[in-house]
């Protein structure tokens, strides 16, 4: 039999194939775990499992306002959250708190001729604290939100109406505070 001289392309094919699975390997070795990247882990802190959700204080000369906005937020923990909503603070685990200290309401546009309100516009801001009762520790601190939303006469709306659309944007942002941090 004669030499034969080796077969390049095999030897071709073999080497990208070795240098595909070390590049595989070395990928499925990093993965989207650790530090960066993707994780399945709940958004939420999971050492409490129910919430206690106190009336708000007003200390705005809006009224009713507070009513509102509790609930709201009584209504995202329970749709948004994994956490049970409990109204007897002895038997929850963590407890929100906080003030509503700004009910606003301003002129956003004029009608030229007459100077009456075209658009307004109503803005809530509240102190929010979440408190873990098992260990103490303070979740939310003191954290200042803001939320507004705007209203015409035109349209059929007042100002409970966007006081609504604010408060509901308010605990929209109060449940946001509530994730982990990344």
């Amino acid at each position: 039999m004669a030499n034969r001289p080796p077969n390049t392309t095999n030897l071709f094919f073999g080497l990208a194939f070795f240098s595909l699975s070390l590049v595989s390997l070395a990928v499925c070795l990093t993965g989207c775990g650790g530090h960066g990247g993707y994780s399945n882990e709940s958004l939420f802190p999971q050492d409490v499992s129910t919430v206690c959700i106190e009336m708000f204080d007003n200390r705005s000369f809006r009224r009713d306002v507070e009513y509102t906005l509790s609930d709201a937020l009584v209504k995202r923990v329970a749709a948004q959250t994994p956490y049970k909503i409990v109204s007897d603070r002895n038997r929850a685990d963590s407890v929100i708190s906080g003030q509503l200290i700004r009910v606003d309401e301003s002129i956003l546009t004029l009608e030229r001729e007459i100077g009456r309100p075209l658009e307004q516009e109503v803005v809530l801001q509240a102190v929010v604290n979440w408190k873990n009762l098992q260990t103490g520790r303070l979740m939310i601190n003191n954290q200042r939100v803001v939320a507004t939303a705007s209203y015409s006469e035109f349209l059929g709306q007042d100002f409970t109406y966007a006081s609504a659309v604010a408060a509901n944007k308010l605990a929209r942002k109060i449940v946001e505070l509530m994730e982990n941090k990344w």
